[in-house]
C-alpha cells in the first residue's frame, strides 16, 4: 500500500485539520465568562478519534467535494459528540473520571460547569452550521439541510432518546432484553450522529444524488452499530490506560450491552458481521476508499 492509501497517515492528517478547525472556531468566537471557555477548550481539543468529522471529510471525498466545506461540517458534529461526552460523564448519567486520557470536565470543575460546558458546546455546533465562511457558498437549502439532519440526530429521536433508553435498560432486569432492544437505543444512541457525519459530508459537497445519499446512509448505520458493539467488546477486555476512559465500567453499572448478551466471541461475530455488510454496500461506490477502510479501522481499532 503506497503513502496516499495508508489509513493511518490520512486519519493523522485529517485529525490535525480537524483540531485546527475546532480551534478556530473558538478563536473566532468573542471572549466569554473565562471558566466556561476554559472547560470547553479542554472538553473539545485534549484528544479524541475524531472519527466523526474524519467520515464527514470521507464522504464529502466520495462526493467530489473540497475539504474547508467539510471541516466545518465535521466540527460541528463534533461539537455536538464532545457535548455528549461531558454530558454522559456526569454523575447523574455514567459517573466517569475520564476522558480521552485526561480528567473528565465535573472532575476539573465541577458538575454546574459541566452542564453549562455541554450546553454551549452544543448550541456552538448550530451556530457554526449557520454562520461559518467555510459554508458561505453553498446554496442555502442544502445548509438548512444540514441544521436539520445534525439536529434531528443528536434529538429526542436520535442520541438523547438513545442516551434516555440507555439509562432505562440499566435501570430495568436485562434477563428479558434482546439483541433487537440493543439495537435500538445503539442506532439512537450512537448510530444516528455517525449516520448525520456522513450526510453531512454529502451535503458539504452539494450532493443531490438521492441513490448515493440512501447507499451511503445504510452503510454508516451499520458502521455505527458495528462501533458500538465493538466498544462494547473493548470495555470488557482492554485496560483504562488503553481506552482513555474507565474499563469495566459497563459491567459496574450493570448496562445491556452485546457482550452480556452474546458473550464475547458472539459480540465479535456480530461486529464482522455488521462490517461485512456494511462494506458490501460500497462495491460500486467511486472514490470510497477511505469508508471502506474506515470500517476495517473500527472493527480491529484497540480504543
Amino acid at each position: 500500500m503506497n503513502r496516499a492509501d495508508h489509513l493511518e497517515l490520512w486519519l493523522a492528517e485529517k485529525r490535525q485539520a480537524i483540531d485546527a478547525m475546532l480551534t478556530r472556531v473558538l478563536e473566532r468566537q468573542p471572549a466569554g465568562e473565562a471558566e466556561l471557555d476554559a472547560a470547553m477548550r479542554h472538553a473539545l481539543l485534549l484528544g479524541g478519534k475524531r472519527l466523526r468529522p474524519a467520515l464527514t471529510l470521507a464522504a464529502c471525498e466520495v462526493a467530489g467535494g473540497s475539504t474547508a466545506p467539510a471541516l466545518a461540517a465535521g466540527a460541528a458534529v463534533e461539537l455536538v459528540h464532545t457535548y455528549s461526552l461531558v454530558h454522559d460523564d456526569l454523575p447523574a448519567m455514567d459517573d466517569d473520571a475520564l476522558r480521552r486520557g485526561q480528567p473528565t470536565v465535573h472532575v476539573v470543575w465541577n458538575d454546574a460547569t459541566a452542564i453549562l460546558t455541554g450546553d454551549a458546546l452544543l448550541t456552538l455546533a448550530f451556530e457554526l452550521l449557520a454562520s461559518a465562511p467555510e459554508l458561505e457558498d453553498l446554496p442555502v437549502d442544502l445548509r438548512l439541510a444540514m441544521v436539520r439532519t445534525l439536529a434531528s440526530a443528536a434529538g429526542h429521536r436520535g442520541m438523547v432518546a438513545g442516551q434516555s433508553l440507555d439509562m432505562a435498560a440499566t435501570a430495568r432486569d436485562t434477563c428479558d432484553l434482546k439483541t433487537d432492544a440493543l439495537a435500538a437505543i445503539h442506532r439512537a444512541k450512537t448510530g444516528a450522529l455517525i449516520r448525520a457525519s456522513v450526510s453531512l459530508g454529502l451535503l458539504a459537497a452539494g450532493n443531490r444524488d438521492e441513490d448515493l445519499a440512501g447507499k451511503l446512509d445504510r452503510y454508516a448505520a451499520l458502521l455505527g452499530h458495528a462501533f458500538q458493539v465493538v466498544d462494547d467488546v473493548l470495555d470488557a477486555t482492554m485496560d483504562t490506560a488503553t481506552l482513555g476512559k474507565p474499563s469495566g465500567s459497563d459491567a459496574e453499572l450493570g448496562k445491556l450491552t452485546y457482550v452480556r448478551l452474546l458473550g464475547l466471541d458472539g459480540a465479535r461475530a456480530e461486529a464482522a458481521g455488521l462490517c461485512a455488510e456494511a462494506e458490501s454496500l460500497l462495491d460500486g461506490v467511486p472514490n470510497a476508499l477511505r469508508l471502506r477502510q474506515l470500517i476495517h479501522w473500527v472493527r480491529d481499532r484497540s480504543h
